[in-house]
């Protein structure tokens, strides 16, 4: 949003870096590259084309992370933008590309061309992206991120120069760097999260203006207020303030942090791409055998817990048929022991 670091760029002129800049600050600008960015196909450089969208996310809080009253976090979203044009009919659940819409790219990218040009911005907008040379998959990664948003809106709108670098000068310009000054980039994949704890603010919190996410796009909370003001994140962070000041109502706190997220989704500020998991696995672990946690340090997946702790062994590796028949038994279990522990919360409140 703020970019300052030159070190690794195909702009050929300062006229094309303040073109860039003008650009990413322009909120139809960054919506089109949302909805212009086929997903699907970048993820299947990684796990094949048949697994290619179930690790795919389209909000940065799990859909199903909290519920209030039976209504998912996701579902709360969605009712936050029912009423913007935009977003109304775009689904945000999991392992589907809800984001992919060629049409609304145009749209979008018509639209900030109109005002970008008014600025006196020149086309096509160059976006720097890098790729890690040693890394083949993510570098075939970065090419169908490439191909997918200049097939969508065209080379003569946009061109994206892929910055092939070394691991070092991949790590230390991108996720590794010190500052958001340091950043070099205009758009990156080198950034992921994971909650510490089951609330919406152990994701929310780190895009606020100072949160632990904000350098990954330039941002440091002291020195970028006026661009923190253009992109929205003083608002951001003013929703997800009020939100987490409302201790004493789930109902009432899970709604404002869905009105965070809208928010965020709407700025398109950040683009989510996919969750870990959903790949292909050969495995002995007996499924669901390991612990398991929706956030923290041992969280993780049915296979890898990040603990070996309950791990149970079989002597065959675990089929597709197993596996399911495990799914709906642990499905059902959870849903049983979720509820019992909903019961015991109450226990807690005081009036």
């Amino acid at each position: 949003m703020n970019r300052k670091a030159y070190e690794f760029t195909s702009k050929e002129n300062d006229s094309q870096k303040t073109d860039t800049h003008k650009a990413v600050l322009n909120k139809d600008f960054r919506q089109a590259i949302t909805f212009a960015f086929d997903r699907a196909a970048w993820n299947s450089q990684g796990v094949g084309e048949e697994a290619s969208t179930k690790a795919l996310r389209n909000l940065f809080v799990p859909p199903e992370f909290v519920s209030t009253n039976g209504t998912e976090f996701g579902e709360l979203v969605t009712e936050e933008l029912a009423s913007n044009s935009t977003w109304s009919d775009v689904d945000f659940s999991d392992a589907q590309d809800g984001l992919y819409n060629v049409d609304k790219a145009k749209t979008s990218f018509e639209k900030a061309k109109t005002a970008l040009e008014a600025e006196g911005v020149q086309f096509p907008i160059h976006l720097d992206i890098a790729a890690e040379q040693t890394d083949e998959i993510g570098s075939q990664r970065v090419s169908s991120l490439k191909q997918s948003v200049e097939a969508s809106l065209g080379t003569d709108n946009i061109v994206i120069d892929v910055q092939a670098e070394s691991s070092d000068d991949y790590e230390r310009t991108g996720y590794y760097a010190e500052s958001a000054d340091q950043k070099d980039y205009d758009l990156s994949e080198a950034s992921g999260w994971g909650p510490d704890y089951d609330d919406p603010s152990t994701y929310l919190d780190v895009f606020k203006s100072e949160g632990e996410q904000s350098d990954k796009i330039g941002i440091d909370g002291e020195s970028d207020e006026d661009v923190e003001k253009v992109v929205g994140l003083d608002k951001y962070t003013e929703l997800v303030t009020e939100a987490a000041a409302i201790t004493d109502d789930l109902d009432a706190r899970y709604k404002a942090y869905a009105k965070a997220q809208a928010y965020l989704t709407d700025e398109a500020i950040m683009i989510p791409i996919v969750s870990l998991g959903a790949y292909p696995t050969l495995s002995k672990i007996v499924p669901f055998s390991p612990s398991y946690a929706t956030s923290g340090t041992k969280g993780g997946s049915v296979y890898d817990s990040g603990s070996y702790k309950y791990y149970e062994l079989q002597d065959e590796p675990v089929t597709a048929k197993q596996y399911e028949k495990a799914l709906k038994k642990w499905k059902k279990a959870k849903e049983k022991s979720n509820a019992e522990y909903q019961e015991k919360l109450s226990e807690h409140i005081e009036d």
